[in-house]
Order: structure tokens, then C-alpha cells, then sequence
């Protein structure tokens, strides 16, 4: 029977930051993922400024900017004459952190992972599923795993589940998130990049029209298309077939109108079931969920990732030394938890309102997109498009990298 210090179920951003945090701070750590490798579709491809300023405190900044990427320092927003306008300007932040790397999640936390892999009290078991909790008078004291050749118990300390919103771990331990309403769904596909399109800056521009909503995301040889449907219409839309997606696709974006032919089966489109939910209490003894099992996000604002790597800052600072002690208590995990729930509050309040002020509003009177106060805001107000950039690349209680986990840039 292995056992470990810490076992992190789930091979995403938080739990692949808090295994390297850990054992930097000198905790022995196993990360179980349970995918072969990270190529996964419904992945963020944001890396945020208080991402990359965390990278620079860990010493890795100079190479994490060595790896291909394109920057965005300004999010724009399409206006009714057919211009668009700056809505955040990155930036206008602080240097050297005044943009948005654009980069592949897998890229990123394959990265991540090399860094944590030299540490010595690192593991990152792939093609691991957690499956399970083991207990013992009421406390958390391990999981159980699968792999495709055996399964196998594995005894920790403490159990992190950082497995994502549909988290095993966080169901099996009684855990009821509160659900809040989401308006809209996302269809998930890809159009191809042409080659002369190669040079182009990064954009993450929407596209309104009607009460179509499309999204597009510059990566290496294609672009990623996000579609916002209606709550609860993808089985009627797909009905109709790949015909009216094709002409939404045209209608809102011209550019791409000469590669809609690509799309010949809906089986190339992938639905995001969109949920937006919290945990009232985030920790059982010998277990915490941080990230999406804590506080599933919506997409609206791309903060999930930053929030979710905030949230291994601050539980890495928290837990290391009574993890080292050997003095661990659910008062510590609490500890944890009242750190990140302001920030968790507030950010899921600004997505609740995004929500009802421009998608539910789009779909139920069809005149999708920000509203007009909003836009004159933008337009005529100084420093207000500081605002929204400074929200979504920091968020409400940005962290820093713990002492023991600095290294030299």
C-alpha cells in the first residue's frame, strides 16, 4: 500500500500548482490524474497577470515565456455600427504583468508538471483515477485508485480533491454544492486557422447578433469557436443539424465564412453543460476541495483557472508547515477555506451578473451583448477599462507565492 503526506486527486491547474508548492515547501506529494496525458477539449487557454507574476516569484517566469503563446492586453466588444472597442485594457496594468498569455492548458500544465517532477517528494501518477475515500472514525485517510492494470489503496494525511466540478470525491464525502442558475450552455468546436493567419495578434473578441452569441480562440493551425446556446436547447438544435450553426457562423463572422464547410456532423460538436455552484463548507477531517470541486465557474470572464491557482497559493502557505509537523487539523483546512471565500463570493456575484445583463437578456429580447451603459463607459470614461482588467487578470484577493517555494528568477 502506497502511502504519502498529501494526495491531490485531479491533474488540473490547482492541483498540478499546489503538488509543486508542496514540494518545494518540503511535503511529500502524490498527484493522481487519471487521462494519460492533458490534451483535453473545454480548457481554458488563459494565463492570467497574477499567474505569470507567480511564475516570475517561483523562478520560472523566464521560461514559461520562452514557450509559444501570443499575448492579449485588451478585450474588446463589437458596438452596433460594426467597430469594436476596448472593454479591458491589460494593458494599461502594471509592467511586466499588463497582459494575457494565450497558450494551451495542456502546454501549460505540462510545463508545470516538468518543474514539479525535479522536486523530490513529487509523484504524478497518470492514468490514476481516484475512485474513492477511505475513512477511519470519521476521518479522511486516503483514497482509492484504478489504474488499467490493478486497483490500490493509497494512505495520506490529507486528501486535496481537485477534480473538477463533477468531483467524485466531493460527492462521496456528502458534500451538496448550491446551485446557481446559468442561462446558457456552450457548443465547443473547431474551424480551421489558415496558414497567413499565423502572424495574427491574439484577439478574444465576441460577436453578438441577434440572440446569437459566438466566441473565438486563436490556436496553433485552428481556431477554438465557442457557441452560447439557450439552457436546455442542445438536443433540439442539434436536431436540426449542422446547417444553421454553419449560417450563425457566417452571419456573425464573415471572415470565417469560407471554412463553415468543415463542419459536416454535429459529432464535431461537444457540449459544455455550464454550472455555476459553491460549497458551503469546503473540508471534512483529512479532506479539503479547493478549485471547481469547491466552486464550480462559469466561463463568463475566463477567471476559473486564476481562481483555482489562487487557491493552491493560499492552501500551500496554510498547510505546509502542520503538514511537515505532523500537526494537520480541520481547523487548518478551515483556515483554507476563509482565505478564498470572499474572493469565490464576489467573482461568482460578477458572473451571476454578467449573466442576467447580457446573455439571459440576449436570449429572452434578442439584442445579445453588453449594454449600453456599459459601452459608454468604455468609450468616454477614463480609466474605467482599467477596471475590468484589472478584475479578471488579479481578481479580488490576488496571492503570492509562499517564502519556501521562491526561487531566483
Amino acid at each position: 500500500m502506497k502511502r504519502t503526506t498529501c494526495l491531490i486527486a485531479g491533474g488540473g491547474p490547482a492541483g498540478i500548482m499546489l503538488g509543486l508548492l508542496l514540494a518545494r515547501g518540503g511535503v511529500e506529494v502524490i498527484v493522481c490524474e487519471k487521462h494519460a496525458d492533458f490534451l483535453r477539449d473545454f480548457r481554458g487557454d488563459t494565463v492570467h497577470p497574477s499567474t505569470i507574476r507567480l511564475l516570475d516569484e517561483l523562478g520560472l517566469g523566464a521560461e514559461f515565456a520562452q514557450l509559444p503563446q501570443s499575448r492579449l492586453q485588451s478585450l474588446r466588444v463589437p458596438t452596433t455600427n460594426g467597430q469594436s472597442i476596448d472593454f479591458g485594457d491589460f494593458s494599461a496594468l502594471p509592467p511586466p504583468y499588463n497582459y494575457v498569455a494565450m497558450i494551451p492548458q495542456w502546454d501549460f500544465l505540462a510545463f508545470l508538471a516538468g518543474h514539479a517532477r525535479r522536486e523530490s517528494s513529487f509523484t504524478l501518477l497518470m492514468e490514476t483515477e481516484v475512485t474513492g475515500l477511505l475513512w477511519q472514525d470519521g476521518k479522511v485517510t486516503g483514497v482509492s485508485t484504478r489504474t488499467q492494470e490493478h486497483e490500490e489503496p493509497i494512505t495520506a494525511d490529507l486528501v486535496v480533491a481537485c477534480d473538477g466540478r463533477h468531483s467524485v470525491l466531493r460527492e462521496q464525502a456528502g458534500f451538496i454544492p448550491r446551485d446557481y442558475q446559468v442561462p446558457f450552455d456552450v457548443w465547443w468546436f473547431r474551424l480551421p486557422r489558415h496558414a497567413d493567419e499565423q502572424a495574427e495578434p491574439a484577439s478574444l473578441v465576441p460577436s453578438f447578433a441577434g440572440r446569437d452569441i459566438l466566441l473565438s480562440i486563436a490556436r496553433e493551425g485552428f481556431y477554438q469557436m465557442a457557441a452560447f446556446i439557450p439552457k436546455g436547447t442542445d438536443a433540439q438544435r442539434r436536431a436540426e443539424g449542422t446547417k444553421p450553426l454553419r449560417a450563425m457562423i457566417a452571419r456573425l463572422r464573415p471572415d470565417l465564412a469560407d471554412r463553415v464547410d468543415t463542419l459536416t456532423s454535429m459529432d464535431q460538436v461537444k457540449t459544455l453543460d455550464v454550472r455555476l455552484d459553491r460549497l458551503k463548507r469546503w473540508h471534512r477531517p483529512g479532506l479539503l476541495c479547493i478549485g471547481d470541486a469547491a466552486h464550480a465557474m462559469s466561463p463568463a470572464g475566463g477567471v476559473g483557472i486564476n481562481l483555482a491557482i489562487q487557491d493552491a497559493v493560499a492552501a500551500a502557505r496554510i498547510l505546509r508547515h502542520p503538514l511537515r509537523a505532523g500537526t494537520l487539523s480541520e481547523s487548518d483546512l478551515e483556515a483554507v477555506q476563509r482565505r478564498r471565500m470572499l474572493p469565490t463570493r464576489v467573482i461568482q456575484t460578477m458572473q451571476r451578473i454578467l449573466h442576467r445583463i447580457i446573455f439571459q437578456n440576449g436570449f429572452e429580447t434578442g439584442r445579445a451583448g453588453p449594454p449600453r451603459f456599459m459601452l459608454f463607459l468604455a468609450r468616454h470614461v477614463p480609466g474605467f477599462r482599467k477596471l475590468p482588467a484589472r478584475f479578471i487578470g488579479f481578481g479580488p484577493r490576488p496571492e503570492s507565492a509562499p517564502d519556501f517555494a521562491r526561487r531566483p528568477r
